[in-house]
């Protein structure tokens, strides 16, 4: 078998961060943005075609279901993660959107490894920065896997 399920789970958390991003930057709807990922918008820069995702719409709609309606109880375990002079609301919208989309999946899916986890939101994050966020994003999801899974 292909590694086509793991490239179609990275496809699903990337749009789920891209959607999650939307929602606070544009003010989309959950909706919206399950209609954009079923529609083929979402994740862009990836090479996995719709097809490819198919099989993890219920990982995108998971994480982006559960986000929007956990998201208090979630942005307090990432809080609690932060370093101590951090604020939630003073880090980048990408790097929240990673960051709440890691803290649900870490919530929601027992079943798949903290490392997986944390590593698949890490190099999403060195997608989008070349500093030391992914640093910050690793040990941010590390503090809340032992948070949100005890």
């Amino acid at each position: 078998m292909t590694a086509l399920p793991n490239a179609a789970r990275s496809a699903a958390r990337l749009a789920a961060v891209q959607a999650l991003y939307q929602m606070e930057i544009a003010g989309a709807s959950t909706a919206d943005v399950l209609a954009d990922f079923a529609a083929g918008k979402l994740p862009r820069e990836t090479e996995a075609s719709l097809a490819e995702t198919e099989g993890d719409i219920d990982l995108f709609k998971l994480v982006v279901e559960k986000a929007v309606d956990r998201q208090t109880t979630l942005d307090r375990a990432i809080a609690r993660s932060l370093s101590q002079g951090w604020k939630l609301e003073r880090l980048d919208a990408v790097a929240r959107a990673i960051l709440r989309a890691g803290a649900t999946e870490l919530e929601n899916r027992a079943d798949t490894p903290v490392a997986v986890i944390i590593d698949e939101y890490v190099e999403i994050a060195k997608a989008f920065f070349g500093g030391p966020e992914p640093a910050f994003i690793n040990a941010a999801l590390d503090a809340c896997a032992r948070d949100l899974r005890g």
